[in-house]
């Protein structure tokens, strides 16, 4: 059984607060990539939706002249770490196993290579199948980060596929 859920987290001020500022859409859909990707790598489905949800927990708004600055972005940007570390803190805080936490943490930082220092990588399962979800959902000129649904479909989406970890979880 699980202790902490999507719902739980969707539901959590934080996350309405930063998770939407980067893309509810977006952090949706990717849970959604990790959960499918992460049957393929054989790693724990409920720990993969839970990083491609929050993986981009992190983000700062990046704006020049009220229009999004990717050039910014790309020189500045480091929302893989303060993403991490937000992450972890509202795991730990909703009850989160504290190493289920870190892991989930680690897959987070290790998402995308904005902030990694030029090198040769050795990335976990978790943390590949984290980036690999991120990168089929992303659409040229990060429209990704500006799609919307409904707050009501937010929700029906994050229930379904809190479903589908509980079967997962308990194919009985």
């Amino acid at each position: 059984m699980r202790t902490v859920t999507l719902s739980d987290i969707y539901n959590h001020p934080i996350t309405q607060k930063y998770v939407r500022r980067s893309g509810m859409a977006h952090a949706i859909s990717v849970a959604y990539h990790a959960f499918h990707i992460g049957q393929e790598y054989e790693v724990n489905l409920d720990w993969a939706a839970k990083a491609g949800f929050l993986h981009d927990i992190g983000h700062y708004e990046w704006y020049r002249d009220g229009e999004w600055d990717y050039q910014l972005y790309q020189d500045y940007d480091i929302h893989p770490i303060k993403g991490a570390e937000r992450a972890h803190k509202l795991l730990v805080r909703l009850g989160e196993d504290k190493q289920v936490a870190k892991e989930i943490a680690h897959a987070i930082l290790f998402h995308t290579d904005s902030a990694l220092p030029k090198g040769q990588f050795e990335f976990t399962p978790l943390q590949k199948v984290v980036h690999l979800a991120d990168e089929k959902d992303k659409q040229p000129g990060n429209l990704h980060h500006y799609r919307n649904i409904d707050q009501k479909k937010e929700r029906s989406l994050i229930q379904e596929l809190d479903k589908k970890i509980d079967e997962w979880n308990d194919p009985a």
